[in-house]
């Protein structure tokens, strides 16, 4: 596995000109600093690059090593991911606060009949909750974010590409599919919290 062109450029001008803030590099590079976020995010958590609060980031280490790297490609999301909870779309919004404080998790995923049809989140709770739907009669249907509209991942993925799409695309969880026949059938959820445990455990070994 080899760091992308622009993750090299990114750490060599960190390296020659550190410390040096996220707006900073992206001048340098004649982009925007949303381009090179997940770049910076990913060479952060893999450990090449140190980041301080009102300082910026600063080189930490030798990009000729990539074991550390290699075995992230190599984690699948079937090996680290959760249950999912599901809900029915006819299930009422009352249904899914309740589910959601109880499981203590922030996105439920919501089916027709075994397939994926769509998220609801904390925040979507919450905003239906200070509104004046009636919450024991009102379905999910109504207020959860729709297919094909939903960020997705297979079991067979890495967890390097579930970090990407998270990070990406501003999410906290991920529905795990299988197709069976033309259904998207949810398997299981990655989250920040699995990513984190991956990372946290991969770490360990180079301690």
């Amino acid at each position: 596995m080899k760091l992308t062109d622009r993750q090299q450029e990114i750490l060599a001008l960190v390296k020659e000109q550190e410390p040096m803030t996220g707006d900073d590099i992206a001048n340098k590079l004649s982009l925007s600093r949303a381009t090179i976020r997940p770049d910076l995010t990913i060479l952060t958590m893999l450990g090449f690059l140190g980041a301080r609060p009102k300082v910026g980031y600063y080189y930490e280490g030798d990009t000729s090593d990539f074991k550390y790297m290699s075995q992230v490609q190599n984690v699948r999301v079937r090996d680290y991911m959760s249950m999912p909870v599901v809900l029915e779309e006819d299930s009422s919004i009352y249904d899914g606060v309740v589910t959601i404080f109880l499981e203590n998790i922030g996105t439920i995923f919501v089916t027709s009949n075994g397939d994926l049809v769509g998220c609801v989140s904390r925040k979507d709770l919450l905003r239906a909750t200070i509104g004046k739907l009636a919450l024991e009669v009102t379905p999910l249907s109504l207020i959860m974010t729709r297919m094909p509209n939903i960020i997705c991942i297979s079991p067979d993925d890495t967890i390097y590409e579930a970090a990407k799409k998270i990070n990406a695309h501003h999410v906290d969880a991920l529905p795990v599919i299988e197709k069976q026949g033309d259904k998207n059938k949810v398997i299981g959820r990655i989250t920040k919290t699995n990513i984190t445990r991956v990372f946290v455990e991969l770490g360990g070994l180079y301690e």
